[in-house]
């Protein structure tokens, strides 16, 4: 199941309901990684949980205060993770409702110890579109659940686009944050993007066996086993054509990623370079390929020989 772009045009600033306790307000910010726009939904009947309120745009903070009926009040905002599509409008969302906001942690919250040492040493690049003000009132542990009125969430700890992304379950139902869209796969760009642990969370995830994946961009995703398969063998084909390129000969990120992304758009390719990066740091850290001296964004990485069985 490539990655694809259904029929997904929604009016910004409408609501759009999802089922009677469910809706979908599009914020008003397409991009080519962001689709038609960041995906704010609005859970429950009286008190409302608002997963993902977007970017910091008065009109979206218009749309989803409007969007409260008479006897409606906002309880909570859950944020999936710090992204500035994602998390930015939380602060004001909660100046003018007195609701709480509640996420993993902050922008730096969930790196791996690897990624965690990468960063430190502030040659890795990356930190693409990191809302690092982003503070939430109260940080969710790991499979917690939250309940409203007339809902609850559990927090999932997914890591892998990003260190402190966060999933929330309710019912057969899963809102994915960016980890699971069907329009497109995953930005990965370490270090707040973490290759193993993108792949761990997917397989966290299928081991749930939803009904209906609502991601932070495009259509509810209707067949979430095969997306999140598709996701997982996608990854791991594309590191076995990594180290298959790499039998050719020494390469860094940028070369890897022109051989493997033949057919994108040239303004996609950083992106996919991020991805291929992220591999290579995971491939290095389990000993199959190694760096030219220490690792940063420019590392030029050589193939291992295999190990003998014996």
């Amino acid at each position: 199941m490539p990655p694809t772009a259904p029929e997904f045009d929604p009016q910004p600033g409408v609501p759009h309901t999802l089922n009677p306790a469910l809706r979908r307000i599009l914020a008003p910010n397409p991009s080519p990684m962001t689709f038609r726009g960041t995906n704010t939904y609005l859970l429950g009947t009286r008190g409302i949980a608002v997963i993902d309120p977007g970017p910091d745009d008065a009109a979206h903070l218009g749309a989803i205060l409007n969007a409260l009926t008479p006897g409606q009040h906002i309880t909570h905002i859950f944020v999936t993770h710090a992204h500035r599509d994602h998390s930015p409008l939380a602060r004001p969302l909660a100046e003018a409702t007195g609701a709480p906001v509640l996420a993993f942690g902050d922008a730096q919250a969930g790196r791996s110890p690897v990624m965690a040492r990468l960063a430190a040493a502030g040659t890795l690049g990356g930190g693409e579109g990191v809302d690092t003000a982003f503070r939430p009132d109260r940080a969710l542990a790991d499979d917690e659940i939250v309940s409203g009125e007339d809902w609850a969430l559990r927090a999932l700890w997914t890591p892998g686009h990003f260190g402190n992304h966060m999933c929330f379950a309710t019912d057969d139902a899963i809102f994915t944050g960016d980890l699971v869209m069907g329009w497109a796969s995953s930005l990965v760009s370490p270090p707040d993007g973490d290759a193993a642990a993108f792949v761990a969370s997917c397989k966290r995830l299928l081991g749930l066996s939803p009904a209906i994946l609502h991601p932070g961009h495009g259509a509810p995703v209707s067949k979430p086993e095969d997306r999140m398969t598709w996701l997982i063998e996608n990854r791991a084909a594309r590191e076995a054509a990594i180290l298959v390129e790499l039998t050719k000969g020494a390469a860094d990120a940028p070369t890897l990623a022109r051989a493997l992304y033949r057919d994108i758009p040239a303004k996609l390719l950083p992106a996919a370079t991020r991805n291929v990066l992220a591999h290579l740091i995971d491939l290095s850290e389990r000993g199959e390929v190694a760096p030219h001296g220490a690792l940063d964004a420019g590392s030029v990485f050589t193939r291992r020989p295999a190990k003998d069985p014996k």
